[in-house]
């Protein structure tokens, strides 16, 4: 049944994730298009292309979606321009004309439309998702359901960053599940108004590389939390120091100094 979904949410929750996952256990195909303000119909739907010193017209992703009969997802939606508007007929489920060619395509049955984004097509107002735009109301519509995806509740959170660790072959379950209470400390704060930032579940994932990397766990934190304002970092990592009592943070510091300073007086010059 064609029925397109459009699944909003903060980023680094795992909005693409989910859908390629159902999709690889349904075992049906997924195209993935990444959206930018420069996409274009051409992009989409197909243009000419000089090959072998011939000009040919060559479908776009689109095209090779509604023929192959699979789910196209249009990722970070929310980026496009009004040139996504290229896509009213296909939103409709009952083809599209391709005007370069004279062609009229009928979609396969299977045939799907998907969207992620991280604003619900009208833009960012607090200016967390800069580049994002005011999608056209009639190209919304055409969407059945929007789906509002969440983090992770805590013990689903869990058994997503256990499964990272053991991915990195580096499992510590105590870690995890401190790593899991702090951020989800940090997001219900967030959402009260109390911080700026939050910790997403692929930051929580980008710390559990770097401890398999650095085996440290407040170095990791702390690289990985260094994107953020130097308040914002503090207050991260002494929220941590408070959450894991087996965490001696000078004892971390002093260590990650003197690992510095062999490094320097190693060096030639």
């Amino acid at each position: 049944m064609f029925y397109p979904v459009f699944v909003t949410g903060l980023s680094g929750n795992g909005k693409t994730l989910m859908i390629e996952q159902i999709h690889a256990k349904l075992k049906k195909e997924l195209i993935r298009v990444n959206i930018t303000i420069e996409t274009d119909e051409d992009d989409l739907l197909g243009g000419f292309r000089l090959i072998n010193g011939e000009t040919k017209f060559v479908p776009g992703p689109v095209i090779e979606a509604m023929e192959r009969g699979c789910t196209l997802l249009l990722d970070e939606c929310d980026l496009g321009s009004n040139k996504l508007l290229a896509l009213q007929p296909v939103l409709e489920g009952k083809g599209v004309y391709l005007k370069k060619v004279n062609k009229w395509i009928t979609p396969k049955e299977g045939f799907n439309v998907m969207a992620t984004a991280n604003t619900k097509g009208k833009g960012s107002e607090d200016g967390r998702f800069i580049g994002t735009n005011i999608l056209n109301e009639a190209f919304l519509e055409r969407f059945a359901i929007t789906i509002e995806q969440p983090y992770a509740n805590v013990a689903t959170e869990k058994k997503i960053i256990l499964g990272s660790m053991k991915k990195y072959d580096k499992v510590d379950k105590e870690f995890a599940d401190n790593l899991v209470t702090w951020a989800d400390v940090i997001r219900k704060t967030f959402f009260e108004g109390g911080v700026d930032e939050l910790i997403s579940t692929r930051r929580l994932d980008h710390i559990a590389k770097a401890y398999a990397i650095f085996d440290d766990k407040m170095k990791s934190i702390e690289l990985c939390v260094s994107r953020f304002d130097e308040d914002t970092k503090e207050s991260f990592m002494d929220l941590y120091t408070k959450i894991d009592a087996g965490v001696d943070p000078l004892a971390e510091t002093e260590s990650t100094e003197k690992s510095e300073d062999a490094v320097e007086e190693e060096a030639p010059f």
